[in-house]
């Protein structure tokens, strides 16, 4: 739960300097810093490290006891002793270096003449005349240099002081964690107050000079010498656009070890003041956060989306709220809680969540616990979500579940017998508004007319049950498996106001058989001058499931699957369980695999497959099994239940060498000469970091099944995407992307960023450009271009200024490792 923080009271920009100034720093090699030279480790960043010599005088025998090292010693005026000739002083763990020393009669404290040494833990001040008490831990040195080795953090004072309760106050003093000689930044306050046993400094009148030009000033500053977290304010976010200025000033309260809470002011010229926050905790098994912002009016603002309203939403409320739990009450018995809501479909695409402006389309809600046994597996849930789209259409709104409970086993016996017991009963509930007995309603926004399907239309409860038996035998040669399934679906359904005469208690039962089998060969062979062990695994697969009428079930969370490689050895062709498609194919296809003789992993992997089908596929969406989809209205539907073979699928996997992979993917209809789909990725990834990717793909238009028509692709898809990173330097990354559409000849995505990584401080810059879709993918005609730039600063042991982007970078760009500050 921890954060790299920093903290302000007031922030603002830097105005004057005309405070004085610290000393001059001094030498490295005066403050502990050692070059790497030759032995400097894989990607280091700063030139060398701080190292800490050891104690010069071993300790006394109790901590108050005094020890000293020097040249010459003698008695002064008033029974003084001084010290002269490289004079060593050590008490417990305070060790004092100065060319001469006088300690006073009374035996409390030192004085010495500079240039002085004064060593704590973890902690070296340079400077020159200095005292120190010998009765407790008080000290002062003036004109001070000090190193705090482990944070890597140095600093000048004009002086500094260790309080009698272990704190250093220092005045006109500097903090920095760039290496000695480096100015990049340095952070100057007039009284500075250093705390390292609560891992914090605080500061007055201070200022963030780059180089020697001041760029921020705070009255009062609170910043971490330590990893631990403090409460403060962070370091704001600020946005510019051509709508205006986006101001957020976060402020982080460390409330205890095990929980904390953010708060974050924003300002939006184009909106208003909004309050957001976050609040995290940890107890014992049970961790959680919730987050959530509040507008109280809205300035109405400009909309992104041309095919949006400006102004929509002027005078209105704007919020969210996302709450995520996740608990154990057992080591078998977990358990989970979520609720997300937001005041409209809008709002994030208003405001944003991230850099890459990535959709959020959906907030969860859901209370769910499972119990996992050695037999059994036990799952009870109530979950729904509120779908994020403007305006968002009755049809398209989600169902609840109320409750949905699940009970699934599985026993087997040495003899390859297994038995399967999966149940689930659920009740799926929505609501709607407006809707006639006809299943219309008006789109109050654009005044069309849509209409519900009634297979969408009633809410119910549904029981479904799915017990099945099989056999597996598995030697080292091979495998074999027939297994039967007895597929029960049953529903008791409320279709309110709708004038229906379908049956409102609709049931099925069918057996779903298969008989899946496979041979394994292997040989031992010599290419390219290595030896390999080669395997040839053909496999033949049968599937038969009956045709039954379900023109009269509901569609409560179903959706019919894409034609896949793993689809050739299944026997379904929806997910859910509210259709249940007729099957009776022979899926038949051969795998080969090379793999090293010495390590035995996979270099090459080669699949080529495909499914005969002996009778048409009648069932579809609609359920009705003496139907088929229209040939002359949606070809594409039609010749994918008729046709008598599935495409020739092809697969290939092979990793070229430790640096270069490939992988490549086909499907071709042999009976039109027709490719449906096709992929390739070329993948080159060096140990140094360096990223290159090469992609290609292409999909037949209507190849992706859609229950929603503005879902269904409305044209050939063909696609090229590259993208890199680059490390030129330990310190400096390139990355890039540019995903074009071929056949619209329109750039998807464009991506441009440089990053720079020193000892001490990081920059990273990306500028983005890219295409929303607006979620229709039968059409182009309402997408429409959006762009950023993304500015980050990082000034390391201090905290930094902008978003986080890593995650979206590592995603654009697969294989990059974004670099943690």
């Amino acid at each position: 739960m921890g954060k790299r923080l920093f903290w302000t009271a007031l922030s603002g920009l830097m105005v004057s300097a005309a405070h004085a100034a610290p000393p001059a720093p001094l030498p490295a090699q005066q403050l502990d810093w050692q070059p790497w030279g030759d032995q400097a480790p894989n990607g280091a960043l700063c030139s060398g490290r701080y190292v800490e010599p050891g104690y010069r005088l071993s300790a006394g025998d109790t901590p108050r006891q005094v020890r000293t090292d020097s040249a010459t010693a003698a008695y002064g005026d008033g029974g003084a002793t001084v010290l002269a000739g490289e004079v060593v002083l050590r008490r417990d763990d305070t060790q004092l270096e100065a060319p001469r020393v006088r300690v006073n009669a009374e035996r409390d404290r030192a004085f010495a003449e500079g240039p002085t040494a004064v060593r704590y833990p973890g902690l070296l001040v340079r400077g020159g005349d200095a005292s120190m008490a010998l009765d407790s831990d008080a000290a002062q040195v003036d004109n001070a240099h000090y190193v705090i080795h482990e944070q890597r953090v140095r600093g000048d004072a004009i002086e500094l002081q260790r309080l009698p309760d272990g704190r250093y106050r220092l005045d006109d003093a500097s903090f920095t964690t760039c290496e000695p000689g480096n100015r990049l930044w340095r952070m100057v306050g007039s009284d500075v107050t250093l705390d390292r046993a609560e891992g914090f400094g605080t500061a007055t009148h201070a200022r963030l000079e780059m180089g020697d030009v001041p760029v921020f000033y705070w009255p009062w500053l609170r910043f971490p010498i330590d990893d631990r977290r403090q409460s403060g304010f962070l370091w704001p976010t600020l946005g510019f656009s051509g709508d205006g200025l986006d101001y957020t000033q976060p402020y982080y309260l460390n409330l205890a070890p095990n929980y904390d809470a953010t708060l974050s002011p924003r300002w939006m010229s184009e909106h208003g003041t909004m309050l957001g926050g976050e609040f995290r905790y940890l107890f014992g098994s049970d961790q959680g956060t919730i987050e959530g912002a509040y507008l109280a009016s809205d300035k109405g603002g400009a909309s992104d989306n041309p095919n949006d309203p400006d102004d929509a939403f002027e005078d209105e409320s704007r919020w969210y709220i996302d709450y995520r739990h996740a608990g154990r009450f057992s080591p078998r018995l977990d358990y989970q809680l979520a609720y997300g809501a937001a005041s409209d479909g809008r709002y994030f695409d208003d405001f944003g969540r991230d850099f890459a402006e990535q959709d959020t389309d959906h907030l969860l809600r859901l209370a769910r616990t499972t119990y996992r046994g050695d037999t059994w597996r036990l799952d009870a849930r109530a979950q729904g979500y509120q779908k994020l789209d403007y305006p968002l259409d009755e049809d398209d709104k989600p169902f609840y579940r109320l409750p949905s409970l699940s009970a699934d086993a599985r026993w087997r016996q040495d003899s390859g017998f297994y038995q399967e017991w999966n149940s689930n009963a659920t009740y799926f509930w929505r609501d709607l508004h407006g809707v006639d007995s006809q299943g219309r309603w008006t789109d109050e926004e654009t005044g069309n007319r849509r209409t519900i399907p009634l297979r969408e239309a009633a809410n119910g409860s549904r029981l479904h049950l799915t017990p099945a038996l099989g056999w597996r035998a598995e030697p080292s040669w091979g495998f074999l498996e027939p297994r039967a399934q007895l597929w029960q679906s049953s529903y008791q359904l409320d279709y309110g106001n709708r004038q229906t005469d379908r049956d409102e208690n609709p049931s099925l039962v069918a057996p779903v058989l298969s008989m899946d089998s496979g041979l394994i060969f292997e040989r031992d062979t010599s290419l390219f001058g290595s030896d390999w062990r080669q395997t040839l695994e053909p496999r033949l697969y049968y599937a038969y499931v009956p045709e039954r009428d379900q023109s009269d079930f509901p569609d409560f969370d179903t959706s019919e699957r894409a034609v896949s490689w793993g689809q050739l050895w299944s026997p379904y062709r929806f997910t859910g369980a509210d259709r249940l498609g007729d099957v009776n194919k022979l899926s038949y296809g051969a795998s080969t695999r090379f793999l090293e003789d010495d390590t035995g992993r996979e270099r090459l992997s080669l699949s080529v497959g495909q499914s005969s089908y002996f009778s048409d596929r009648n069932i579809d969406m609609n359920g009705d099994p003496d139907t088929l989809p229209n040939k002359e209205r949606n070809y594409q539907d039609w010749y994918n239940a008729t046709r008598d073979r599935s495409p020739v699928i092809t697969q290939l996997d092979w990793r070229i060498s430790e640096r270069w992979r490939s992988r490549y993917a086909w499907f071709y209809d042999a009976d039109r000469s027709v490719t449906e789909k096709a992929s390739a990725y070329l993948q080159y990834n060096d140990p140094a970091g360096h990223v290159l990717n090469l992609g290609y793909s292409w999909q037949l238009e209507g190849f992706e099944p859609a229950d929603d028509a503005e879902d269904r692709l409305g044209y050939n898809r063909e696609d090229y995407d590259v993208s890199f990173a680059y490390q030129a330097t330990p310190s400096l990354d390139l990355i890039g992307r540019f995903l074009y559409d071929n056949t619209n000849d329109r750039a998807m995505e464009q991506l441009a960023g440089v990053q720079f990584n020193d000892c001490c401080s990081a920059v990273q810059l990306v500028w983005r450009e890219w295409i929303e879709d607006n979620d229709t993918a039968n059409t182009i005609d309402d997408d429409y271009t959006d762009r950023g730039v993304f500015l980050r600063f990082v000034f390391k042991g201090l905290g930094g200024v902008g978003q986080e982007a890593d995650t979206y970078f590592e995603e654009a760009i697969p294989g990059y490792r974004a670099t943690r500050f």
